[in-house]
């Protein structure tokens, strides 16, 4: 890809975003989330392969749905109420297209089926910005009127995409989609944080992107695409791949790692809000996004030579590790001791 053309792209994802985040402004919102839109195709398509164009089609088309509804939204809202503000949001339609708009811009389920194939159709790069940054503005948005939104609808929402994230990847073979399902899980959790306490969904997505980040660099820097090939991944990078084993388990939500400390404070405040059923059903949903974590890190722990041609030329190949992926793998693992002073901050 052209230089020029992907800075380009960059900075209009980082234009987008600020717009969106900052805006009181319908209007506003809505440009920077279709400057984000935009600006991320290019990226999506960039490898110049059917898969990639597929990809970035499915995007488009299901961005530019969820942008309708979204528009549709605040103008029902605007045409009742007079009020073009995001945090006045307050007719009944308008909220409820608004869910529908950002849970098909987020992949909640079960608005969730474009999602993994993007994700699998995209550079492990792209899938990146499309499991974290991309997610930024539509979280804000929901931050910002949720206090408007139906709370019966919202743990509906989150129960189905825990469910169906963990229930779907359970026989994935590709790591992007592995990935995908398990972001579209995580969304779950952050769903159900919403209705009680907006602070700790936005704490939650942070420790998220973190996780997620760790184990999109690890698994670019090693080259894997498919759980096959993270089995002779250890040859190249030893003390990485060990560390990666451990990162999937944080995301997971296994103490002492880093990623139990959001589905911990969900649980506690789901249980102070007397929601104790809901906490148990989300917490037992967990197991199954659980069980492919394993997996992942089963395979990433094989130590056995590849059997395949296709992989001899991958044998033996050490590759440095950059000081990025070590300080954001270091915090994935350790980060839970910190939580008081988390807390604090929050």
């Amino acid at each position: 890809m052209n230089p020029q053309a992907k800075l380009a792209s960059i900075m209009s994802l980082i234009l987008g975003t600020t717009i969106t985040i900052s805006s009181n402004h319908w209007m506003m919102a809505w440009t920077g989330l279709e400057i984000n839109t935009l600006a991320i195709l290019p990226l999506i398509s960039k490898p110049h392969h059917p898969r990639a164009i597929e990809a970035a089609t499915k995007y488009f088309l299901t961005q530019a749905t969820a942008s309708t509804l979204l528009l549709f939204s605040s103008m029902t809202n605007a045409w009742f109420t007079g009020q073009w503000d995001i945090t006045q949001l307050t007719h009944p339609t308008s909220c409820l297209l608004l869910t529908t708009a950002i849970s098909m811009k987020l992949g909640l389920a079960p608005f969730h089926f474009w999602f993994p194939e993007v994700l699998q159709g995209s550079p492990l790069t792209t899938g990146l910005l499309l499991a974290t940054a991309m997610k930024l503005p539509p979280i804000t948005l929901l931050l910002l009127t949720s206090h408007s939104l139906n709370p019966t609808l919202l743990t509906l929402l989150a129960i189905i995409s825990a469910a169906l994230g963990g229930w779907t990847g359970l026989n994935q073979t590709q790591t992007r989609k592995i990935l995908a399902y398990s972001s579209i899980s995580h969304l779950g959790w952050m769903t159900i944080a919403l209705i009680y306490n907006p602070k700790l969904t936005l704490l939650t997505f942070y420790l998220y992107c973190l996780m997620t980040t760790t184990i999109f660099f690890t698994l670019n820097t090693t080259k894997t695409l498919k759980l096959s090939t993270m089995m002779t991944a250890w040859t190249k990078i030893p003390s990485l791949t060990a560390a990666l084993m451990l990162a999937l388990l944080s995301l997971a939500g296994l103490p002492p790692l880093t990623g139990f400390l959001p589905k911990w404070l969900i649980i506690q405040e789901l249980t102070k809000q007397e929601m104790t059923p809901t906490a148990t059903i989300i917490a037992l949903l967990s197991l199954l996004g659980l069980f492919f974590y394993l997996r992942l890190a089963y395979c990433a722990t094989i130590t056995l030579p590849p059997n395949s041609t296709n992989y001899m030329k991958l044998w033996q190949t050490n590759k440095p590790v950059d000081i990025l992926t070590t300080t954001l793998m270091t915090l994935t693992l350790t980060l839970l001791p910190l939580s008081p002073m988390t807390l604090t901050i929050t």
